[in-house]
């Protein structure tokens, strides 16, 4: 915490000013007051900056927590809410010992890209009221809430509220390229506030009275016979929790250089501070993208600035309420509307649909579904297609050869160069995955095999085979030995033995000797196949010791 007190010190100042009416609006809105929300980003806010795994991230209240919390009001009451945060910091704590954080690194760049960008645009939107000096309208879209807004201002102009927000985000934008060191967001809040005040401008509705303090803490909420009723909801606010702060750290990481989170410590610290805040009467909290990205942009480098930010919102509540009461909201909102312009790195997203058509396409949908829907949705579809597309692609990979008998095989002559469908005898090489995402093209293409009495599988190139992969290659092999046509096997890995003999497919290759080390002894026991058939007129045929032949029955 000691590299560049100062830059750190000033940092979590920004953060404070921009999180301040954050935390009173969504303590508000959940149906719990402003000095949940306060309590909230004071004491959840200390212990993630501690505990957290994350240098840079800043925890709070937030939107998509909001959302979620608003029907568990509803339905529970504010005792309910409390009761869930407390649940779901256990469930963290959970998760954290079990070190299930580590699965978040395996999240597609092109979904954390996409995330990252419908998060801005939220950022922004949400924004639109506060810039435009109007009273939010009713509605948990954000996008019709910032077109009812809009009409708003065009029947009623604020130009006072519009001008602010603009000349804040104009400050903020135009000085990061100038002097980035300089916190301008701290000198365009306070010339702003500083302008309203002297001239007395009207339309700049200023932030309002304050809580006087923290209330004491207490566990008098809990109710321990609801522990079982409210066991979803808080499952559901872990997930939230989990997700939205993993997802920030990993934001958080990308803009920066060298900084990297640990996920379990961070689940460790989300669960730690969700415990604590409800004794304090706080909302359940998460990382927060918006105020993260305002303490990266401001030169945050170490807990300082996250752990400062929370210390200077408690010496408001207690001393400073008065002052800041009076800053504009129309200010506030334009330095949001900046750091929602920051957030957004138009080299990466460029890079990223150029990548291929799949990257654009996950990008996309996660960025909508974000803007559209809400943050876990926005994952899910975005994991959830990402995952498809990659299956469709790893599927494509696979594909079976027929190849013929070449001379170079061990123990075998020049002149018996493609002889093997003269004998009607054909090898297949399967080169691959044999999963479900593309087993079915397999049995097909077996099906379809014609002229011939035996059928060799060469199975030393595949790569993974599934229960499905083996059920195919079953019904395949029960198939050809149904219309006369016998099925030899080389190479079958260890791993693969697995797969295959719990759905019985093993047993049906070993019958009759018909599993084989190597491609040249499967074509040897198929001659001798053919021979003992009396297709063939008996031939040369190399000797194949005992100790070559992979002997049926359990291992």
């Amino acid at each position: 915490m000691a590299r560049d007190p100062r830059r750190n010190l000033l940092a979590g100042l920004t953060v404070a000013i921009v999180a301040l009416p954050l935390a009173l609006g969504f303590g508000v809105s959940s149906g719990l007051g402003a000095e949940a929300g306060l309590a909230t980003a004071v004491v959840a806010g200390a212990l993630a900056a501690i505990f957290g795994g994350s240098n840079l991230q800043v925890s709070g209240p937030t939107g998509a927590m909001t959302v979620v919390l608003v029907p568990i009001v509803a339905q529970y009451g504010p005792g309910g809410v409390l009761t869930v945060g407390l649940m779901a910091g256990v469930m963290l704590i959970g998760l954290a010992l079990l070190r299930a954080g580590r699965y978040m690194q395996y999240a597609p760049a092109p979904v954390v890209e996409g995330f990252t960008l419908g998060i801005a645009c939220v950022i922004g939107l949400q924004q639109i009221p506060n810039a435009l000096g109007v009273a939010k309208p009713e509605g948990e879209k954000v996008l019709l809430v910032a077109w009812r807004a809009v009409v708003e201002f065009v029947a009623f102009p604020n130009w006072t509220a519009i001008g602010l927000s603009l000349g804040v985000a104009v400050v903020m934008l135009a000085g990061a390229r100038w002097r980035p060191a300089i916190p301008f967001s701290i000198v365009a809040v306070i010339a702003a506030t500083a302008l309203v005040q002297v001239f007395g401008l009207r339309g700049a509705a200023p932030i309002g009275d304050l809580p006087s303090g923290l209330p004491a803490p207490s566990l008098s909420f809990l109710d321990v016979s609801a522990l079982g009723s409210l066991l979803a909801p808080a499952v559901a606010v872990a997930a939230l929790a989990a997700l939205e702060s993993l997802l920030s750290a990993t934001v958080a990481d990308g803009m920066t250089v060298g900084q990297k989170h640990d996920p379990d410590r961070e689940l460790f610290g989300q669960g730690l501070a969700n415990l604590a805040a409800p004794l304090f009467g706080g909302v359940p909290a998460t990382a927060a993208i918006a105020r993260t990205a305002v303490n990266v942009r401001s030169g945050a480098s170490s807990r300082l600035a996250s752990l400062s930010h929370a210390a200077v919102l408690a010496v408001i509540v207690f001393a400073a309420a008065p002052l800041v009461s009076k800053i504009p909201l129309a200010a506030l909102a334009g330095v949001l509307l900046a750091t929602a312009i920051r957030m957004i790195e138009v080299g990466a997203l460029r890079a990223m649909v150029r990548a291929t058509r799949s990257d654009a396409v996950v990008l996309v949908l996660t960025a909508v579904a974000t803007l559209v829907l809400d943050l876990v949705y926005a994952v899910i579809i975005g994991l959830v297609v990402a995952g498809a597309l990659a299956l469709r692609a790893v599927a494509g990979q696979a594909r079976m050869d027929q190849v013929d008998f070449r001379p170079d095989m061990p123990g075998e002559h020049s002149d018996e160069e493609h002889a093997l469908l003269a004998e009607h005898i054909v090898a297949y090489r399967i080169d691959g995955p044999l999963f479900f995402a593309g087993a079915h093209r397999f049995l097909l293409e077996l099906s379809e095999v014609a002229d011939v009495r035996v059928v060799i599988l060469r199975m030393s190139r595949v790569t993974t085979l599934d229960a499905t992969g083996a059920l195919v290659l079953k019904d395949a092999v029960e198939k050809l030995n149904r219309r006369g046509i016998a099925v030899m096997t080389s190479g079958i890995r260890p791993g693969q033995r697995q797969a295959l003999d719990s759905v019985g497919a093993l047993a049906l290759l070993q019958r009759e000797d018909r599993e084989y080390a190597t491609t040249p002894e499967a074509i040897a026991g198929a001659r001798k196949h053919l021979e003992q058939a009396g297709l063939v007129p008996a031939r040369h045929r190399p000797h194949l010791p005992e100790s070559h032949r992979i002997r049926k029955g359990p291992r």
